[in-house]
């Protein structure tokens, strides 16, 4: 399995190309699309995009953990954290790609 990583300039070329805007409106859309997606969860709403997945933020309350190397108990605070389910179109797709 590649560890390959898509990045923005990546996505802003895909955009160039298939819808047909210049590269610096396809880099703008982007970075809109993302700016928007980011103000959204920040705002602890829910981000669903169709086929794709929803990205919601959740809040996790305070719990005990433990230092593997020392074993002191540590508390850890509470915080939120970003959480994305996939749609069933894309699972079916991921596992569409499975090589047994």
């Amino acid at each position: 399995m590649t560890n390959r990583t898509i990045t923005r300039a990546q996505l802003s070329e895909a955009v160039y190309q298939e819808v047909g805007l210049s590269r610096n409106e396809s880099a703008d859309l982007l970075e809109t699309v993302l700016s928007m997606m980011s103000d959204a969860l920040s705002s602890d709403e829910t981000v669903k995009i169709s086929s794709f997945g929803s990205f919601s933020v959740r809040q996790k309350g305070q719990r005990i953990g433990r230092n593997p190397k020392t074993g002191e108990e540590v508390p850890i605070l509470p915080r939120k954290v970003l959480v994305f389910r996939p749609s069933q179109v894309m699972k079916a797709r991921i596992n569409a790609k499975r090589v047994p």
